[in-house]
Parts: C-alpha cells; sequence; structure tokens
C-alpha cells in the first residue's frame, strides 16, 4: 500500500470513528431539554400554531399521556406534528388507533461550525414574506406540491412574529415567488435550554426557470438563526426523498435519532396506509386520480402500472380507467379527439373559431403559397400526443419541409395551418363545466455567463423532470436546434447573465413546457367556447387547447382537444375531485353527510 493510499485510508478512519462517537452520544444524551440540562424556565406544553397543524414541541409535555391528549386535539383538515420524540413507541402504545409514527427522517445542522456557501443566487433573492400576495403565492405553491394550505390572513398575522420566520425567494425579472421556507426558533417559542431551531416547509415553485432555489432558501434561513446566536437547526424529511436528503447532506446537515408522531387523519392516510400494489410505478396522472380515489373510499385495482390503467369501484359499479380516460368517454369521441382535422372540423360546425388549415400533402407550391399568405404557420401530424412532431414558427419553405418530414415520422399524415400569435391555454372540462385553466409556456433558459445553452438545456430539464416525476424533460432535436438558430443562437452560445432564450416554440410539458394556472381570470368566452367544444364531440373529460391574445381576452383559436388531460398538472384546481365525481356522484363528502344524516 502506498503511502497516498494509507493516508487517505487514515483520514477516511478518522472521519467514521467522529461519526460514530457523535452518533453514540447523541443516542446516550437525554432529548433536548431534559435531565441535567432543563432549565425551569422552559414553557410547558408548547403547542405553536403553524397554520397549516400546530408544532407539538414533545419535551415542552410533562407526560406521554399529556401529548397524546394534545394530538387528539388536532383541528380538522390540519396536520399536527409532535417533535422531538425520543421514545415514540412508549407514545404510540398510549393510543395505537390513532396515532402513527411518522416515516421521516431528522436531520441536524451544527451552527457553530456551519459556514455560508461561495454560491449566490442567480435570477432570484432571497427575502421575507412581506405582503399578502407573498402570502397567495406561497399557498400556491403549497398546493402545487400536495402540502396543506393556511389561510392567507394567517401568514399576514404572523408575517413579524418573532418565533416564526417566513422567507420567500422572489424572480428578479418578474416578480414570481418561486420558493418558500418557514423557520422556528425555539428560543423564542418555548425558551429552548438547547438554544435550538427548526426549518419546515421548503417549497419551490415546479415551474421555477432558476436552479438552487431550495439550496439558497436553506443557506439563509441557516444564517438567520446562526446570526441570531443557534445552536442548530433541525428539520424533518421523509425517508425516501433522495433528493432532499441528497441537498441536507450536501450542505452539512447530519442525521440524528429524533422522532415525529402525527394523527392519523386523511391528509396524513398514505403516510399509515398501505398503497395498492404497483402504487409506486404509476405516473402523477394516474397517482392523483388514484389518491383522491382512496380518500374517498373508493376501491382502487391497478391493473397495468406502467401504462396508468386502474379500476376503481364503489357502490356496486365499476369502471375502467387510463388516467383521465375512463369507460364514460365514448369510442368515437376518442376517435374524433385522435384525428386533429376532423376534431377541428367538428368545433368549427360547433361555432367555435379555427385557423386556415391544409394537408401537407397538398404540393410545394401550394404550401409555399399558404406560407406566403400567413407568413408563420405550423407543422404538426394529424395523429399524436405530448408535442411529438409539432413545429411553431415555420418562416420558410425550406424549413416547412423539414418539419413536415419530421412529423412524418409520427403520422403519416401532416398538417399546416395559420400560426396565430399568442399564449398556449389549455382548458379543463369535466362533465361539461370547466375545472382549471392553465398558460402553457414554452421552455426557456436564463444564461449565467458561463453556462452554454445545451448545459443550461440540461440543467432545466434535470428540474423539470425532478418537479414533475419524469414526465417533463427538453428534447435536444431539429426543432430545438431550428428555434435557437432563429433567435440567432446555437447550443454551444453562452447567453449573458439574466439573458433568457427561448429554447422551443412548442409549450408541451412533456417537451419541457411549463404550466401557469389562470383560472380565476379567464374570459367567459373562452370557457363558453371550451364548453361547446366538449358537447360538440360529447367527451366528458377534455382537455381544450386554444391560442388566445391573453386568458382574459376573448380572442382565441381552437387548437386541439386532447381526450386524455394530465389533471396532476392543473392544482391547485381540483381536477381529481371532479373527476371522481363523474364516475361516482354518491362518493363525495355532501353523498357521505347525507348517509350519516348529518344537518349540516
Amino acid at each position: 500500500m502506498s503511502g497516498r493510499d494509507g493516508a487517505h485510508r487514515g483520514r477516511s478512519d478518522k472521519a467514521l470513528g467522529h461519526r460514530l462517537k457523535r452518533l453514540r452520544s447523541e443516542i446516550m444524551n437525554p432529548a433536548p431539554g431534559q435531565g441535567e440540562r432543563e432549565d425551569a424556565k422552559q414553557a410547558k406544553s408548547v403547542a405553536l400554531d403553524l397554520g397549516w397543524g400546530r408544532l407539538l414541541f414533545a419535551q415542552t409535555y410533562e407526560s406521554n399521556r399529556a401529548l397524546a391528549d394534545a394530538l387528539r386535539e388536532e383541528g380538522p383538515a390540519r396536520r399536527d406534528i409532535a417533535f422531538y420524540i425520543r421514545d415514540p413507541h412508549v407514545l404510540l402504545a398510549l393510543a395505537p388507533q390513532e396515532l402513527f409514527l411518522d416515516p421521516s427522517h431528522t436531520y441536524r445542522l451544527d451552527l457553530a461550525t456551519y459556514r455560508p456557501g461561495q454560491r449566490r443566487p442567480r435570477g432570484f433573492f432571497i427575502r421575507r414574506l412581506s405582503t399578502e400576495a407573498d402570502a397567495d403565492a406561497v399557498n400556491a405553491i403549497y398546493q402545487s406540491r400536495g402540502m396543506v394550505t393556511v389561510r392567507p390572513d394567517f401568514f399576514w398575522r404572523k408575517r413579524d412574529s418573532r418565533a416564526i420566520t417566513y422567507l420567500v425567494a422572489e424572480d428578479e425579472r418578474t416578480g414570481d415567488i418561486l420558493g418558500t421556507v418557514t423557520g422556528v426558533d425555539h428560543r423564542r417559542a418555548f425558551r429552548d435550554p438547547e438554544n435550538g431551531s427548526s426549518l419546515w416547509c421548503l417549497a419551490v415553485d415546479p415551474q421555477s426557470p432558476h436552479p438552487g432555489v431550495g439550496e439558497m432558501l436553506v443557506r439563509r434561513l441557516a444564517e438567520h438563526f446562526q446570526a441570531r446566536g443557534a445552536s442548530f437547526m433541525d428539520l424533518s424529511v421523509m425517508h425516501d426523498n433522495e433528493q432532499a436528503i441528497a441537498l441536507y447532506e450536501k450542505l452539512g446537515f447530519h442525521r440524528v435519532p429524533i422522532f415525529a408522531v402525527k394523527r392519523k387523519n386523511p391528509i396524513n392516510e398514505r403516510l399509515f396506509t398501505h398503497p395498492p400494489a404497483a402504487y409506486e410505478q404509476l405516473n402523477p396522472y394516474a397517482r392523483i386520480i388514484v389518491d383522491e380515489a382512496q380518500r374517498r373510499g373508493v376501491a382502487v385495482d391497478i391493473t397495468d402500472a406502467e401504462g396508468g390503467f386502474f379500476r376503481l369501484s364503489f357502490g356496486g359499479r365499476s369502471i375502467h380507467c387510463r388516467e383521465s380516460l375512463s369507460e364514460l368517454t365514448s369510442a368515437v369521441a376518442m376517435s374524433i379527439c385522435d384525428d386533429k382535422a376532423v376534431t377541428r372540423r367538428v368545433v368549427e360546425r360547433a361555432g367555435l373559431a379555427v385557423p386556415e388549415q391544409i394537408d401537407a400533402a397538398s404540393g410545394r407550391d401550394e404550401l409555399a403559397a399558404f406560407l406566403a399568405r400567413h407568413g408563420r404557420v405550423v407543422v404538426k401530424p394529424a395523429r399524436g400526443e405530448q408535442g411529438r412532431g409539432v413545429a411553431v414558427g415555420i418562416e420558410t419553405i425550406e424549413d416547412l419541409e423539414k418539419a413536415v418530414a419530421a412529423a412524418r415520422e409520427v403520422c403519416d399524415r401532416v398538417l399546416v395551418e395559420a400560426c396565430f400569435e399568442g399564449e398556449d391555454l389549455r382548458l379543463v372540462v369535466i362533465d361539461y363545466r370547466l375545472v382549471a385553466a392553465a398558460v402553457r409556456r414554452p421552455p426557456r433558459v436564463v444564461g449565467d455567463g458561463v453556462s452554454s445553452i445545451e448545459k443550461l438545456i440540461a440543467h432545466l430539464s434535470r428540474r423539470r423532470s425532478a418537479a414533475t416525476g419524469g414526465e417533463s424533460s427538453i428534447p435536444v432535436d431539429e426543432e430545438t436546434r431550428r428555434c435557437l438558430s432563429a433567435a440567432g443562437y446555437a447550443l454551444d452560445s453562452v447567453p449573458a447573465e439574466g439573458e433568457e432564450v427561448v429554447v422551443r416554440k412548442t409549450a408541451n410539458l412533456h417537451t419541457g413546457g411549463s404550466i401557469h394556472d389562470v383560472t380565476e381570470e379567464v374570459h367567459p368566452a373562452l370557457v363558453d367556447a371550451a364548453c361547446r367544444a366538449a358537447r360538440a364531440i360529447d367527451i366528458p373529460v377534455v382537455g381544450i387547447d386554444f391560442m388566445v391574445r391573453s386568458p382574459s381576452r376573448s380572442e382565441y383559436v381552437f387548437i386541439e382537444a386532447n381526450e386524455r388531460p394530465g389533471l396532476a398538472n392543473h392544482e391547485p384546481q381540483p381536477t381529481a375531485e371532479r373527476f371522481v365525481d363523474l364516475l361516482f356522484p354518491r362518493s363525495g363528502p355532501k353523498s357521505a353527510k347525507q348517509a350519516l344524516g348529518s344537518k349540516e
């Protein structure tokens, strides 16, 4: 063995010995606030309200019985957490039918040895929550991440709290809130003799165009508590959240033997019940419906997880689904949506505005004349989904012929239509009523003055994939190269810091597009047109795509209808709830109350 190898092994053994010694020390030491270090001035029975529920500090309760009784007082639609529990088996034994051990790990950052990172935020900055608009934006992020929301006035009332700190990340260019984190100062919350702090509710908007938002929020909160003189910062993270755990360990957090206990309720159900077989293999579009069905007591049988197929049964009725496509959609309606030329004719007869269109097989002269008449055109396969083979903004006959050839790899029949300038609007119609509306924007990267566009695309693709369960990424193909070339860029170009570059013209989620909810601002004329389209096709669940000047204006042209819209893309709107309402009307809360004889 060489001297270098021996030295490396010596350092590794020393580091391992240090970690083992630290872990043994933390296991053998009494819980914070107990034993010799207990401070008589420490507050008792502390349950700090954080809006989504209460944080119960176990070390402040005189007994496990008192803590169990406090957990039983959890409010409706809230999620209380009892934290800093060293003997969870004893607590659970007091109420095994009501309480469960949260399957999370606790990580700690030693603030005495923590050193701020050299990386600085690019394209965004971190600040404290300061306005009611901030509170609304934080709630929207919570909903998009499947978290319990908070009344906006709660955020507003607590914005100057000495015990609770709310931080947000704001986009420098747009002013959008990109992420949020909550911090709790234990000394100010209950006069903690350990002088600790904790991090809660770290959440980043899945549509954020900037890397490192989560890391910067964690670092800023750590620096905030370090400046206050706190000894450590703790957090609780789900045991299988590998991405978050990797981030925390990179920042210097280490795992500690501290546990959390929660009360069994519908919000926590997936944490203490066994999911259906093959549940983990479902994509987000199937999983959101399965989750909603299980919350209502609807039986779920996953028939083909990889394809997103499952059977739902309730009250003697059974319906087979593939994501949001169910047996309630007829084969005729599905075939109308499948052929974009047919869809166009059906909705045009229903009075909807449609763009002029010709078949790509019409001949070069006709295509050239069509292009000259409209200036810019869209090329798309007559059949296809997820944006495959679609090219937008074609301006030359040479690019048109290349786009047609690429589209023919998806479908033999290719359509060419006039390009309508504006935004891509998806309206989800369930049971012939609008449930959600969202603008879909093409993928764009933000330069840092160092990285090439190809590298920026790779980084954005990784973030989009992680945020959508692997459903979204940006292909580096001929369409991407064409869009960059038209804007004067190439894959190896290095945009200046803060410079924004659109890398594709299509806004489909599967090719890297982002989705922004506009349900509250969509114009009534657009809602009416979408519902008329659904009735013309006679389809109970559909995603109607328009090109619009603005979601708040009435001008539009119809693009296509999707018979299997991705409901998970439209949170916080209740798409899954309305879908299960359609399938099983008597499974909803109102019907349950009537069945139980409730007078509410």
